[in-house]
């Protein structure tokens, strides 16, 4: 069993049939599975359980799926993975916006979401072979305590938009498609999928890019995205 197995994991899903058969099979690579079958009762089982990943059913009895989403992210940063049985992009870019760091279609195939889970630890681990702090002007971005500060103030980002902003940093000055993103999680891009989209408009926002006309993180048509290592002089 490797070490990327453990960890704590809040299951919040109402078919209880599916749940116990995700925990299972969850506690059998080493995460600690705790279940909730409502939707308003995912925060206070959140907040006494402290998971180091949310699974999060969408359509949920007593409150949605997207409100208990919201209701974390107010919270807490840690990693939200949502589960949700629609095809249908405008779904996924809900969640995303709602603040998701990834999502797994129904039916669940326990090994792919078991992946996901990894690779969200993994996201989370520094390392120590590469550098792991960036800075370029007044915006520092520090890998080891996952830390971004904006002219010495502080700025709370999601596990997925940190990650997407280190991804493009490390790149700074070269354009970087979609599909480059998306294999940061090891998603091929079909060409719909418009999640990148999203997350690039949530750092733009946070990091105070002008959405109309960005210069710290532009748009290269038909092309992706180049993060302006200049943009951020004093």
């Amino acid at each position: 069993m490797d070490n990327l197995g453990f960890g704590k994991v809040l299951l919040v899903e109402d078919d209880e049939k599916l749940a116990g058969l995700i925990a299972h099979f969850l506690s059998q690579h080493g995460f600690e599975v705790r279940q909730v079958h409502r939707g308003d009762l995912a925060l206070a089982a959140f907040l006494d359980f402290t998971p180091k990943i949310v699974v999060l059913d969408l359509m949920l009895p007593g409150q949605s799926g997207l409100h208990v989403c919201r209701e974390i992210r107010s919270v807490s940063d840690t990693p939200i993975v949502i589960l949700t049985a629609k095809e249908d992009d405008l779904d996924h870019i809900l969640g995303l916006e709602s603040g998701a760091d990834d999502y797994v279609i129904k039916p669940i195939k326990p090994p792919v979401l078991l992946a996901r889970l990894r690779a969200l630890q993994r996201r989370q681990m520094p390392d120590s072979s590469v550098c792991s702090s960036l800075e370029f002007g007044h915006l520092s971005i520090d890998r080891s305590c996952r830390e971004v500060r904006l002219a010495g103030e502080g700025i709370e980002l999601t596990t997925m938009e940190f990650e997407l902003l280190w991804l493009l940093a490390s790149a700074a000055g070269k354009t970087l498609s979609r599909d480059d993103i998306l294999n940061m999680r090891g998603i091929a891009f079909d060409g719909l999928n418009r999640s990148v989209d999203v997350y690039i408009s949530k750092l733009r926002g946070k990091l105070k890019d002008n959405p109309r006309e960005p210069v710290c993180i532009k748009t290269v048509w038909g092309k992706g995205y180049l993060f302006n290592p200049f943009a951020w002089e004093l």
